[in-house]
């Protein structure tokens, strides 16, 4: 009696995506443009910008009835088959639980604004994102870069990318387009945390 070899199909890209979320717990793992992406645990200058970042979208009112201001929630992309980001905060409609499409990810069409504090996927969050959230029709994309320290602000998304670029830096302080829901003025230092 002799073996038959069985071939076994190659995953998906989101079953290879499940394969290592499962293999490297705390990591993110997202697919952009058909490529997968893995971004070590935040550091603790991470978390608390993130934090600091929030207290201004909470005392604005966006976290209630109209809309949710949400840490690492799920954004489908249009672009591929599988493709997804898993952005730092997101400011989404409060009926968000209602357009939930694939792999626990949420229709970008309810979301309003999203932001990334870069760490060790800087070239991700400034040259990737944008295109992958502009093509969704994400309205607000902040990269808040802490590497070169300032905070850009993308905003008017038309065929892939944005059209309008805001650099604001230490000392300033700026206000969100409307779009998000609620006047919202943030410190480019707070955001940035300490300078270290």
């Amino acid at each position: 009696m002799s073996a038959v070899a069985i071939e076994q199909p190659d995953p998906t890209l989101l079953e290879a995506a499940d394969m290592i979320s499962d293999r490297l717990s705390g990591h993110r793992v997202e697919i952009i443009g058909g490529q997968i992406t893995v971004t070590p645990p935040a550091s603790g200058a991470h978390a608390r910008s993130l934090t600091n970042i929030m207290i201004p979208f909470l005392a604005a009112g966006l976290h209630g009835e109209q809309s949710q201001v949400l840490q690492a929630v799920g954004l489908w992309l249009p672009d591929g088959p599988y493709d997804f980001v898993i952005p730092d905060l997101a400011v989404v409609d409060a009926d968000f639980e209602e357009h939930k499409l694939e792999y626990s990810c949420y229709d970008p069409a309810v979301f309003r604004l999203v932001l990334e504090v870069t760490s060790s996927n800087l070239s991700d969050d400034l040259k990737k994102k944008p295109a992958a959230y502009a093509g969704a029709g994400v309205p607000v994309y902040v990269i808040v870069d802490r590497t070169n320290q300032k905070v850009l602000v993308l905003t008017d998304p038309s065929d892939g990318e944005y059209r309008v670029h805001a650099v604001r830096h230490r000392g300033q302080s700026f206000t969100l387009p409307e779009s998000v829901g609620a006047a919202v003025t943030l410190s480019v230092d707070a955001m940035l945390g300490p300078v270290s």
